[in-house]
């Protein structure tokens, strides 16, 4: 058993990796000679497993782990964070924005008797516009959600063995990690870190992803959607009861007829593609929830280096 386990997934980083790998010995051995990094390769189709395998070799620390294929970010973390054998974890990003040289901070906060420590980022090193849709995207999964994310944390955090066992009870398909931990509903606290330029390579993150990872976030964690569709349709009918009162009382009471195709066309039209919206949203929930139903596992192991022992994905 390692006493502090680093889990980071890994996504076309090879011009990271040896970085990486070195920054991150430096880092850990002023907290710990008994520590681990948990690498997961998500298939980026780049030289990422052979540096991992070379890493491994050479070091027994290194758990290694290449998936079958590209599952997703949140799905890499789940898979290192299922084979971290720390009494206290670490999820950090491969790219080096997350630093390593912060993790000692994190280990020494958590140690004045927090489960959870969160990295604050003070300032993102990211494209405006990215952190433009960041901060939409976490106000409306708060507001939807209710759960109080903070925007300003990425995955970057430490937490202890409870925390990890808890969030590795949770097998739900829709996996968003930050979301997850936010439910589990431990108390955290947090430090302010530096965010750092990408040492390599461009994110594999493009916004039609950014976009899709957003909905499929709030459809797991919230039911608001359809709260307000239920809602939109109750106030239809009583607009549409309330503007046939009139018209009913304009033709009794001063023999007025209501004329107006076009006025008819366009509400039908309208009507029609607000029922066809709300049954779009009905439709998102009744996949996501047929995808649960078959409980396929949520990440398969091609190979790996390391292991100790296999656990069920």
């Amino acid at each position: 058993m390692a006493h502090l386990s680093v889990v980071i997934p890994v996504y076309r980083a090879e011009g990271c990796l040896p970085e990486l790998y070195r920054r991150l010995g430096k880092a850990l051995s002023q907290v710990t000679r008994n520590y681990e990094i948990v690498m997961v390769e998500d298939c980026g189709g780049d030289g990422s497993w052979d540096i991992l395998k070379g890493l491994a070799a050479k070091d027994k620390r290194v758990k290694a782990i290449r998936l079958t294929r590209n599952f997703g970010q949140h799905y890499a973390i789940t898979a290192g964070l299922d084979h971290a054998d720390g009494d206290w974890v670490v999820v950090m990003d491969c790219d080096l924005q997350d630093r390593p040289e912060e993790i000692p901070r994190l280990y020494a906060k958590a140690q004045e008797g927090h489960e959870v420590v969160l990295a604050r980022r003070v300032e993102r090193r990211d494209p405006a516009l990215k952190r433009a849709t960041s901060w939409i995207f976490y106000k409306l999964f708060t507001w939807l959600s209710g759960l109080p994310y903070d925007g300003s944390v990425g995955n970057f955090r430490i937490f202890s063995r409870q925390v990890a066992d808890e969030f590795r009870g949770m097998r739900e398909h829709l996996r968003f990690f930050g979301g997850l931990m936010e439910w589990i509903g431990f108390p955290a606290a947090s430090i302010d870190v530096r965010h750092d330029p990408r040492f390599a390579g461009k994110t594999s993150y493009t916004y039609a992803k950014l976009v899709r990872l957003a909905l499929e976030a709030m459809i797991a964690y919230s039911d608001k959607p359809l709260r307000m569709a239920v809602q939109a349709g109750f106030w239809m009918s009583l607009l549409s009861f309330l503007g046939a009162a009139v018209i009913f009382y304009r033709a009794l009471a001063h023999n007025i007829s209501i004329a107006g195709w076009g006025s008819l066309m366009v509400s039908l039209y309208f009507i029609g593609g607000l029922i066809i919206a709300i049954l779009g949203v009905v439709g998102l929930y009744l996949g996501k929830t047929f995808s649960e139903t078959k409980k396929r596992p949520l990440y398969i192991i091609r190979e790996a280096q390391n292991l100790s022992r296999r656990r069920p994905a």
